[in-house]
């Protein structure tokens, strides 16, 4: 690694059928979310690497950001979003209708209240770490755009600070939000910023 180097992390734009938990169902970008992804990168991106989650939502996008720009881009499977069981394609809004405090009994304890059939929290962030340890030992020179999930954005920055997992989800991620981490020999990761709207105002 050089003295230092930098990774964004941005989340992918408003899908099809909105505000729902989505986890691995498999909707594309609305005209919406395109226009916060096109907003949010600007129009001189500053990455010589681009890596996305396999899902319509994120790699789509990456795939015309790389086309447009001509920056090299790489699928990881392991950047994909946690499954979210038999929550996926419902609003809590539903959920609550059919069972009263479940959804507030996810977001105290989302180690232990799970969705039935989701995957377990421990193993999402585990195949998310070390997704993100092989990708910052072997892109060692390049400042890398990731374009993934608010799940996935949020395990690797609570890695970074040493958060537990029972408070991953006090991270709020907006969708086209952009996090930026620092890497450095000798220091710790950093954080430099979280969940900006565009590079155009940092």
């Amino acid at each position: 690694m050089t003295d230092s180097r930098l990774v964004d992390l941005i989340r992918h734009g408003e899908p099809v059928g909105g505000h729902r938990y989505r986890g691995q169902t498999d909707d594309p970008l609305s005209d919406k979310g395109w226009r916060q992804m096109w907003s949010a990168v600007g129009e001189d991106p500053p990455w010589q690497h681009i890596v996305t989650s396999p899902l319509l939502r994120c790699g789509a996008f990456a795939q015309a950001l790389s086309e447009r720009h001509g920056i090299a881009m790489t699928q990881q499977p392991d950047f994909r979003e946690v499954c979210f069981g038999v929550w996926e394609g419902h609003t809590a809004a539903a959920l609550e209708a059919e069972e009263p405090g479940v959804v507030d009994r996810f977001y105290h304890d989302p180690v232990t209240s799970r969705p039935q059939g989701a995957e377990p929290l421990e193993a999402f962030v585990d195949r998310v770490i070390t997704a993100w340890r092989a990708l910052i030992e072997e892109d060692t020179k390049k400042h890398t755009l990731v374009v993934t999930h608010a799940g996935v954005i949020r395990a690797v920055v609570t890695h970074i600070l040493r958060v537990p997992l029972s408070h991953l989800y006090r991270l709020s991620v907006p969708n086209a939000g952009i996090t930026r981490i620092k890497l450095a020999r000798t220091r710790p990761p950093s954080i430099l910023f979280h969940g900006s709207p565009t590079l155009n105002r940092i």
